[in-house]
């Protein structure tokens, strides 16, 4: 009898198995309705804006030049002080030109020769005139001779020193030390003690001891591109982010457009320079990279649909609305400012309408919809 049963149970399990193979080959052969999620209208703020990179600088950065060449012996200050004008900032050794050295000293020995010839004229004169030998005139034109030929004596002894010293010592004015010329922060010390260092001239710029700024007066400095340039306004309102600083942004006002393009990696960019509104708790340094977003125009409190909603045919725009569940209709809108992302809907929809999205959502049970 078991021998019997065997099999036929077998073959039910074939069969059975079979059976349960076609039913799922069937099942899974049938498409399934594709169900579509929607999106409603919402209210934001459209801002539409041109981009200009750049950075944070000193509106006035002044580079302090020594007088004279020769080496830097001392320095006063460093890379983050603040000085006053006409603080001290460093001292020069100078380095006498031999030349310039020899014709001082024979200047003055000659000059010393002169004034003792003239001494000992203004001593016998003196005596002719005790014995009323000497008019009163030439008794003063020897006298002031005399008085001359001292004057040159020190002429020349203040000539050989400042040669030698850099300073004059009837005058007190000192040529190997630099002061500083404005107030401000001293940005860099671009020199060290014992370095050589070169007065400007007609054939050299100078050696910079120092560059100081005004930190409280910073700007931003940057470019855009001239597909954007020419709508460009002085005043229009910029905001500022700063990379150094995160999500922290300054407001500002564009206060300059360059006339003139610059051509840089194919495309012409203009400079643009804007003020920057600082706060008193941040610090900010310069040279700081930043991106002023420069607001063109702007639309607050508006209804607005994404870009990608929006079926163009020419200059008309279309989205397909949900009048029944799962059932759409192809209506026209109205469209005002897009800043890229979002574009703002004047007519042809309310807040409460539904968007058909272009991609499907995921399958579902057939008859409800996706909806965020």
């Amino acid at each position: 009898m078991m021998r019997r049963l065997i099999p036929l149970l077998v073959i039910a399990a074939v069969l059975a198995a079979f059976g349960w193979t076609l039913v799922f080959l069937y099942r899974k052969s049938q498409a399934r309705p594709i169900i579509y999620s929607t999106v409603q209208p919402e209210t934001r703020d459209i801002v539409r804006k041109a981009v200009a990179p750049g950075a944070l600088v000193p509106r006035r950065e002044i580079t302090i030049k020594p007088r004279v060449s020769g080496i830097l012996e001392k320095l006063y200050v460093e890379p983050g002080q603040n000085v006053k004008r006409n603080a001290l900032l460093g001292r020069i050794q100078i380095i006498p030109n031999v030349v310039n050295l020899n014709r001082a000293e024979s200047d003055l020995r000659a000059a010393e020769l002169r004034l003792e010839t003239a001494e000992r004229e203004m001593e016998r004169v003196r005596k002719l005139r005790e014995q009323n030998l000497v008019s009163e005139a030439d008794f003063v034109a020897q006298e002031l001779s005399f008085k001359l030929r001292k004057e040159e004596v020190e002429a020349a002894k203040n000539n050989l020193h400042l040669v030698r010293e850099g300073a004059s010592k009837s005058s007190g004015k000192v040529s190997n030390q630099v002061y500083s010329t404005v107030d401000g922060m001293v940005l860099e010390v671009p020199v060290k003690e014992g370095a050589s260092v070169i007065e400007a001239n007609n054939f050299n710029e100078g050696t910079t001891i120092a560059a100081i700024a005004d930190m409280n007066d910073v700007i931003f400095q940057g470019r855009v591109d001239e597909s954007e340039v020419g709508a460009l306004r002085v005043g229009m309102a910029v905001s500022i982010s700063v990379g150094a600083l995160s999500d922290h942004r300054f407001d500002g006002t564009l206060e300059f457009i360059a006339p003139k393009g610059v051509a840089k990696e194919g495309t012409i960019e203009f400079e643009v320079r804007a003020r920057v509104n600082l706060e008193s708790d941040v610090v900010v340094r310069a040279n700081y990279s930043a991106n002023a977003d420069i607001i063109l125009e702007r639309r607050d409190g508006v209804p607005a649909i994404s870009e990608s909603l929006v079926e163009y045919e020419g200059e008309k725009a279309f989205v397909e609305i949900e009048v029944a569940p799962q059932r759409f209709e192809r209506r026209a809108i109205s469209l005002g400012l897009s800043d890229g992302l979002w574009v703002e809907v004047k007519s042809g929809l309310d807040l409460g309408s539904r968007i058909k999205q272009q991609d499907p959502g995921s399958a579902a049970t057939p008859g409800t919809a996706t909806r965020p």
